[in-house]
C-alpha cells in the first residue's frame, strides 16, 4: 500500500490549537505527511466552559519540535478580515495554499428557548461564516494554480439535534454550501468535502459532566487521531471525490447522502389526496435513514447553560 504524501504542499487548519482536538490531529498527520502547515486558533475562548485555552504556537511548536513545517496562526475566521489574513500567512510563509480545513467551531448546548440571541449568532458567524470566510479568501489562489483540496467539517447534528438548535443550523450550513462550492470548483481542480468527526475534545469537556455517558465514550473510545486520516485522505490530490460528506468517528467511515423516494405525482393536488396517499410519499424509505435527534443530546448530562459574554 503507497504511502499517501503531502510533501510540497501547504496545509491550512482551523481551530488547530486546542489539547485534545480534532484539528491539532489534522494538522500534525498532515506534517508527518510532509506538509507545510499553518495552525490556526484564536488566543482565547470564545465559549464558557472549556477546560484550557488553546494554543496555536503551541501546537506549531510541536510540530516543529517532531521535524516538520509549521506557523501559528491567531487569526479569527469569523470575519472577513480575519480570514484574509489567514490565507495571507499561508501565502507569506510557504507562497500559497493547497488544502484548506476548516475545523474551527463552537458547540453551546442550551434550549432553543433558552439560547440567547448572541450565542444563536455566534454559532454562524463561527461555524457557518468562518467556514465561508476561509474558502472565498483560498478560492482565487486555488482556482489561480488550478488546484486545491478543501475540507469543512460539518457533524452528525446537521441532521438536527435538540438543544444544539443554532449548532445544527451552522452544520447543516455547511452540508449545503459544500456541495454548492465542489460544484463550482470542479472546473478549476478544486474539491470541496464535508467530514462529520466525533471525538473527545475540549468541547466535549466543556459541554458535558464527566458521568455522561456520551462524554465516557468519547473519552475511552474515539480519539481524535483516528478522525484525522479521513480529513489526510479528503484533502489528498488522489482523493477520487467532491461535494461529498464522509463520517469519521472512531474507525468507523462512511458515507452520508441524500435521497428522495419515489413518491405520486397528481394533477390537480388537494390537501386531502396528500394525506390519503401518504404511504406513497414514504415508501421506499430505507431503514437506515438518518431520523431527527440521531444522538440525542437530551440523553447526555448537560452542563448548565451559561451565555457566552460577547466581545
Amino acid at each position: 500500500m503507497t504511502e499517501l504524501r503531502f510533501d510540497g504542499r501547504t496545509a491550512i487548519v482551523t481551530g488547530a490549537g486546542g489539547n485534545p482536538g480534532i484539528g491539532r490531529a489534522h494538522a500534525l498527520l498532515l506534517a508527518a505527511r510532509g506538509a507545510n502547515v499553518i495552525v490556526n486558533n484564536i488566543d482565547r475562548a470564545v465559549a464558557p466552559g472549556y477546560p484550557s485555552t488553546a494554543s496555536a504556537a503551541a501546537v506549531a511548536e510541536e510540530i516543529c519540535a517532531l521535524g516538520g513545517s509549521a506557523v501559528a496562526d491567531t487569526n479569527s475566521v469569523a470575519t472577513v478580515e480575519g480570514a484574509a489574513s489567514l490565507i495571507q500567512t499561508a501565502i507569506e510563509a510557504f507562497g500559497g495554499v493547497d488544502i484548506l480545513i476548516n475545523n474551527a467551531g463552537i458547540s453551546i448546548a442550551a434550549s432553543f428557548e433558552e439560547i440567547t440571541a448572541d450565542d444563536i449568532r455566534l454559532h454562524i458567524e463561527t461555524n457557518l461564516m468562518g467556514t465561508i470566510w476561509t474558502c472565498r479568501a483560498a478560492w482565487p489562489h486555488m482556482k489561480g494554480k488550478g488546484y486545491g483540496r478543501i475540507v469543512n467539517t460539518s457533524s452528525g447534528a446537521f441532521s438536527g439535534a435538540p438543544m444544539l438548535v443554532a449548532y445544527s443550523a451552522s452544520k447543516g450550513g455547511i452540508f449545503s454550501f459544500t456541495r454548492a462550492l465542489a460544484a463550482e470548483g470542479e472546473a478549476y481542480g478544486i474539491k470541496v468535502n464535508t467530514l462529520n468527526p466525533g471525538a473527545f475534545t475540549r468541547m466535549v469537556a466543556a459541554q458535558q459532566h464527566e458521568s455522561s455517558p456520551m462524554y465516557q465514550l468519547c473519552k475511552t473510545s474515539l480519539p481524535a487521531e483516528l478522525v484525522a486520516p479521513v480529513a489526510a485522505f479528503l484533502s489528498h490530490e488522489s482523493c477520487p471525490v467532491t461535494g461529498d460528506t464522509i463520517t469519521g468517528v472512531g474507525g468507523l467511515v462512511n458515507r452520508v447522502y441524500i435521497a428522495e423516494t419515489g413518491g405520486f405525482a397528481e394533477n390537480p393536488l388537494t390537501p386531502e389526496t396528500v394525506a390519503a396517499r401518504w404511504d406513497e410519499v414514504i415508501a421506499g424509505t430505507p431503514d437506515d435513514a438518518l431520523p431527527i435527534a440521531a444522538n440525542d443530546p437530551r440523553e447526555w448530562e448537560l452542563k448548565q447553560y451559561v451565555a457566552s459574554e460577547h466581545r
